[in-house]
């Protein structure tokens, strides 16, 4: 009897434009950021308060291309190169475009609506990290992903202990 084994290497093949072209933009808009005064966080990322008072309603879609360092970049930007070639793969380009930007903005709008005082801004990808990495889930619950690249574990699991690492962090912070 013949057994067929599949390997996945997440990301496995040439990397698909829509991810690319995220990548790049986020990594040339963090280099910008590295350079820039403060006032560029201020204009660029998500601050709740000036999108009520001043209406800097482009805030809901460039917050995501700001970062708070070397790490928080290289990990958003891994995620999204090991889950969201898959599914842009699998959805094509433009539907993985507009599911990640959805999720983005969906992101933005909850900050916005949870805490219109806010004054400090909040950036990064991770919205739409956390979209990619949730319909990844649903897609491909039981596929095994190493949990600080050591422990495996199903991927179902995986999101949802990253979903409460975040939301402790959300409300403790």
């Amino acid at each position: 009897m013949h057994y067929q084994t599949r390997n996945v290497f997440f990301g496995a093949g040439s990397m698909t434009p829509a991810v690319k072209a995220l990548i790049i933009v986020n990594v040339v808009v963090f280099l910008l950021q590295t350079v820039a005064d403060s006032s560029f966080v201020i204009l660029f990322g998500l601050v709740p308060y000036l999108v009520w008072q001043k209406l800097y309603i482009w805030q809901i879609f460039t917050y995501q291309f700001l970062h708070g360092g070397i790490f928080h970049i290289l990990f958003n930007m891994l995620a999204l190169w090991m889950f969201g070639c898959d599914l842009e793969r699998r959805w094509g380009s433009q539907f993985f475009l507009k599911y990640y930007t959805i999720c983005v903005a969906g992101g933005a709008i909850f900050n916005v609506l949870l805490l219109p005082g806010q004054t400090v801004p909040s950036i990064g990808a991770s919205a739409g990290i956390f979209g990619i990495l949730l319909a990844y889930a649903l897609l491909y619950p039981n596929q095994i992903v190493y949990f600080y690249f050591l422990f495996p574990i199903k991927m179902k699991y995986f999101v949802m202990i990253i979903g409460a690492i975040s939301l402790y962090t959300a409300v403790t912070a």
